[in-house]
């Protein structure tokens, strides 16, 4: 018999006919009862919900009987009827049960419920099970879905940028090295040096902190791209807001300026969040029960509201205004904290901020210089929790103010003459932003630290599975 999903037995039993007979599959979540009747909660992972199993224990082999413990893998066939109890519509009366897998609950880590996030990151095996993460997964899975959508609905081309790059898209220079050279036994040159002529790619290259650069030669020959990948940051912050390997949205679009970017950006991440209402509420709304009780109503604000749009000299004045002693002295030239953001976006506003015109200082070279020369055309998008969720620019299309910016701050123009290039040969204002995908899934799942919306976090001194 073709197994049926316990979304669908949930769901849609109507169509299946209440009296026919259906065969589950799926893990025990709890087991209860008596010598006369036994209820097992059995969830297959495809909603958050459980389908109640009722079995007389007279039918089954005792032996059986002791084995369905929480954590067991089981096999039921059994009729579909409506459910005696409350909480559930309909429930499955067993005529068989198979036993795929055991689970000593001796030792198996899930047996009560309430466990921490400190302790289930500890068990990041075991944690897909919990109802905290299967909701937080199968986010992920339609956040990814719905991304794909958007863009490709609106005409965008999907660009896969490389993993392994020798450019610094951020200039931080905190990258992780990819080389196939013998650590113990390292290539010298004249100078004492690493010699990467002797290396794979005879040079030294990196994983990529950004797909953006790449993203723009797209752009300028497809019109409008989006890259959608893993991105690394060999930075040591064990913050909760920072991971080694995430995942970036990166959309690149030729003629668009500052003011299209804004306008691309606020309805993007509208569309996500609609998304996620529209077709998740029943893991939004047990997060929002068991989580974060303002989840969803923050959710449905975001969406229901137009974005402030601030340029960064007044979001200086309203913060050194506002009387509020920040960890972080607020002055003109600093690069906004998170703090600063958030006190804008939940205090001040009380609605997301999109802040434009920075100092080119703590800017990226790539971004066009106002006509004031201190600032440029940057735009980071401010969310409620979260503070910084996308950040983007009108990028420079002109060869010699982006050629001073490169001198300014240093660049190689060795790394980089293929990006100056594409300013020579039939140059076009465009721009782009960056969302990260885990900053965005803080947001529509309510959770607090990064590493619990990511399934395998990598972190400093943490690399498991």
């Amino acid at each position: 018999m073709k197994r049926t999903k316990i979304i669908d037995a949930i769901k849609h039993y109507e169509a299946i006919g209440l009296g026919n007979t259906i065969s589950v599959k799926g893990w025990v979540r709890t087991k209860r009862g008596n010598n006369a009747i036994t209820f097992i909660a059995l969830n297959d992972g495809s909603i958050v919900h459980n389908l109640q199993i009722v079995a007389d224990p007279a039918k089954f082999d005792e032996e059986l009987m002791k084995q369905i413990t929480t954590g067991a893998c089981l096999h039921v066939t059994g009729t579909l009827v409506e459910s005696q109890g409350k909480g559930q519509a309909v429930e499955v009366v067993a005529q068989e049960i198979e036993v795929y897998g055991t689970a000593d609950p001796e030792t198996y880590p899930l047996q009560k419920k309430g466990h921490s996030m400190e302790f289930l990151r500890e068990i990041g095996h075991l944690r897909p099970r919990t109802n905290y993460f299967g909701c937080v997964l199968r986010l992920r899975h339609a956040m990814a879905f719905a991304i794909h959508k958007y863009f490709n609905d609106r005409g965008f081309f999907y660009l896969h940028t490389p993993l392994i790059t020798a450019s610094d898209a951020e200039g931080a220079g905190e990258m992780f090295s990819v080389s196939t050279l013998d650590p113990n036994n390292l290539p010298k040159t004249p100078e004492g040096k690493v010699d990467y002529t002797k290396d794979f790619f005879g040079k030294h290259v990196s994983l990529t902190v950004s797909g953006q650069l790449e993203g723009e030669l797209g752009a300028l020959a497809l019109g409008g791209i989006y890259t959608f990948g893993p991105t690394f940051r060999a930075e040591n912050s064990n913050t909760p807001r920072h991971l080694a390997e995430f995942w970036m949205i990166e959309p690149e679009v030729a003629f668009n300026d500052i003011t299209d970017n804004m306008d691309l950006a606020e309805d993007f991440i509208k569309y996500l969040v609609q998304y996620a209402l529209d077709n998740n509420m029943d893991d939004l709304q047990f997060l929002n029960d068991m989580f974060d009780k303002e989840l969803i109503e923050r959710m449905k604000f975001v969406v229901s509201h137009d974005f402030v749009r601030l340029g960064y000299t007044e979001a200086i004045d309203i913060l050194l205004k506002s009387g509020k002693k920040f960890d972080f002295p607020v002055k003109w030239g600093i690069d906004l904290q998170s703090e600063h953001e958030r006190y804008l976006v939940e205090n001040h506003f009380q609605k997301p901020v999109i802040l434009t015109d920075y100092p080119k200082e703590i800017k990226a070279f790539y971004m066009k210089l106002n006509d004031d020369g201190k600032t440029v055309r940057a735009m980071d998008v401010l969310f409620p929790k979260i503070g910084e969720i996308i950040g983007g620019s009108e990028r420079e299309e002109n060869y010699d103010k982006l050629m001073q910016r490169v001198q300014e701050l240093h660049i190689p123009e060795k790394d980089v003459w293929w990006y100056l290039e594409t300013r020579k040969y039939g140059s076009a204002p465009h721009s782009g932003f960056g969302l990260g995908f885990e900053r965005l899934l803080l947001f529509v799942t309510g959770m607090t630290n990064i590493r619990d919306v990511i399934p395998f976090p990598r972190t400093p001194q943490n690399a498991e599975f």
